[in-house]
């Protein structure tokens, strides 16, 4: 007897994304009720930012994927219904911001997405 398996996530369009700018491409890979924490000296871990759902996912990627930046996927591992993945940014005077990501699946969909980031100041 086998096991069926869950639709596959896309790390191409993960990819195509984040190194496209492209927020629409970024937001198709999120559950409607997705959740988003996000960690970094601005708002540390015990007062995360937190989004709730694909619209305030979605404001805050078009913000972040809008900015003049080049943005690079470096790594990413898809284990089952769990991904990994390091991105690294660079903004054209020079300062650099280096994020990690882990995010938990449902039927190939993110639903939730933990962000730690890091940048030069």
């Amino acid at each position: 007897m086998g096991t069926m398996a869950g639709p596959a996530f896309d790390t191409e369009a993960l990819r195509r994304g984040i190194e496209g700018h492209n927020a629409a491409d970024l937001l198709s890979l999120y559950a409607d009720d997705a959740e988003m924490t996000i960690v970094d000296r601005n708002t540390q871990p015990s007062h995360p930012m937190i989004k709730h759902g694909r619209g305030e996912i979605a404001e805050m990627l078009n913000d972040v994927y809008s900015r003049d930046m080049t943005h690079k996927l470096e790594e990413c591992v898809v284990q089952g219904d769990h991904v990994a993945f390091t991105e690294s940014c660079q903004y054209p005077d020079g300062v650099r911001v280096l994020a990690s990501s882990m995010i938990s699946l449902r039927d190939g969909k993110i639903v939730e997405h933990t962000l730690l980031q890091a940048w030069d100041e």
